[in-house]
């Protein structure tokens, strides 16, 4: 059976939580960005990844963070993987990968055929790329944002590194895109909300398991 990585990110409240990992969802994810409406304080991440079950990744995504700044927030919550979800360099990656010494993940943001050259010089530093809608100019958030991008653009590719497709996913339209894509990791945050930060499980486990239809279909073999 063709298997599927699901990541939920923008995680507020242990109800989230408890309903990702009861989703059977891979990865966990915690805004540290104030201006997110997903954004939650150190010492709340801290609690919910503590009481996180064994085996749930538990992902930290920053914007363009300090080194002081993710200092504060790795002496505090135990995370197992960094997102770097700004302008940060390839050469800044590739310092925060050795300094904090956790995997880091580096979200490229996709409109068009020139931006997928970005994706192979950040595949050379980063251990994941997150594949994401490329927010509008102006935008206040850099992802988030329900937006997605023409799928064709990377049907077929391979990076330096595993990847992950993220931007305007939703129970409805993720099987599709595993299907045209051939991701074997999905990432979604307003998709599975009531509005936005407020996380609604009943989406969460739809979405998870439309996933996992979509990549069993991708692996049919096509007459």
């Amino acid at each position: 059976m063709t298997q599927v990585s699901v990541k939920i990110c923008g995680l507020k409240t242990a109800a989230d939580v408890a309903a990702v990992a009861a989703s059977g969802a891979r990865y966990a994810g915690f805004v540290f960005f104030a201006k997110s409406p997903r954004n939650v304080a150190i010492d709340t991440a801290r609690l919910l990844a503590l009481g996180a079950p064994v085996g749930l990744a538990k992902v930290g995504l920053v914007v363009n963070a300090t080194d002081a700044a993710l200092d504060e927030i790795l002496g505090a919550v135990p995370l197992d993987i960094l997102q770097l979800h700004g302008s940060e360099t390839p050469e800044r990656v590739a310092q925060v990968r050795a300094r904090f010494g956790l995997p880091v993940m580096k979200a490229v943001g996709v409109r068009g055929e020139e931006d997928l050259p970005a994706l192979v010089e950040y595949g050379r530093v980063a251990d994941q790329l997150l594949v994401d809608a490329k927010a509008p100019k102006g935008a206040a958030l850099p992802g988030g944002n329900g937006l997605a991008f023409d799928w064709r653009l990377i049907a077929g590719r391979r990076w330096p590194c595993p990847w992950m497709l993220a931007g305007g996913l939703t129970p409805d339209n993720v099987a599709r895109a595993i299907e045209m894509t051939g991701a074997r990791q999905v990432d979604v945050s307003s998709g599975v909300e009531s509005a936005p930060g407020v996380k609604q499980a009943a989406l969460i486990e739809r979405f998870v398991a439309a996933a996992r239809a979509g990549a069993e279909a991708e692996a049919v073999p096509r007459l």
